[in-house]
């Protein structure tokens, strides 16, 4: 993480929902200017190591691929989790993790576990569900050399190849707020990151910087990660909120897909980062 004070990051509740799963917590945090990194040291715990770190943003998107690898570099167990600054694992999650890890963790195939995603979008009380984001992804490997953040660190990779990594499901559920921080923040990351990487979602920035409309948008009503929840109390009505309703010709590929997989089950052409393992 860099400057996610300002950029209004759940930097506290991320961390706070590894430490009911982890025996260390290391955050790689980059030289910020809005006191990230007395708010991380503020969490008191002393699971929580801070990696003083440095970016070299040259390198565009893949420099958040290398800090995740610096940080993977510092992990001393023999597994670790791996949350970006806008996620936050939910506590149901973090015991079945638990759990998946006694029962498999000593089988060599296995490299990964994955976790369910919810992405919000607009606000804290919208989910977006269309092919465009991803279901699943590997956020447990196991520790070592050939395990590496891969493209812009969304996902893992294995070996010089690349490789796939060899992961199964856990039914753990992180829940991922980057489109749903508080308006004049998005606006801001769109700014402080235009060097890093593309964005996928979200149109212009406005005033308020509205996001575009895009299909697969429902109200959420269960229960938010406990460790987020004062957090997401505070930002009610205060996201960016979601632009008007469009029929676009690139949609009908999401409403496509849509009805395939409430049809059968799959989702078609869906991007994966893992095999079964």
């Amino acid at each position: 993480m860099r400057n996610a004070v300002r950029l209004d990051y759940p930097v506290v509740p991320a961390i706070r929902s590894l430490l009911e799963l982890c025996d260390e917590v290391v955050v790689n945090v980059g030289q910020s200017d809005d006191g990230t990194r007395e708010l991380v040291a503020g969490i008191g715990d002393p699971r929580v190591r801070v990696l003083d770190t440095v970016w070299d943003a040259s390198r565009g998107g893949r420099t958040l691929a290398v800090e995740t690898d610096r940080a993977l570099a510092a992990c001393r167990g023999a597994w670790a989790v791996y949350i970006q600054a806008d996620e936050v694992l939910h506590e149901t999650g973090a015991a079945l993790l638990l759990d998946k890890l006694r029962a498999w963790g000593d089988d060599p195939r296995l490299e990964g576990l994955l976790v369910d995603y919810r992405h919000f979008y607009g606000d804290v009380d919208t989910l977006v569900t269309n092919r465009h984001w991803y279901r699943r992804e590997v956020r447990v490997v196991r520790v070592g050399p050939e395990v590496r953040s891969f493209g812009d660190a969304q996902g893992f990779r294995v070996g010089v190849e690349a490789r796939r990594v060899r992961a199964r499901p856990s039914g753990a559920q992180m829940f991922h707020y980057g489109w749903a921080r508080r308006a004049g923040a998005l606006a801001g990351k769109r700014a402080a990151f235009q060097d890093l990487f593309t964005e996928h979602a979200g149109g212009a920035p406005a005033d308020p910087p509205q996001l575009d409309w895009t299909p697969g948008l429902h109200p959420f009503r269960q229960s938010h990660p406990r460790a987020a929840l004062d957090w997401v109390a505070e930002r009610r009505g205060g996201g960016p909120g979601i632009g008007p309703r469009e029929l676009r010709a690139r949609d009908l590929r999401y409403y496509l897909s849509d009805w395939i997989e409430r049809l059968t089950g799959v989702r078609v052409f869906e991007y994966r980062n893992y095999v079964p393992g």
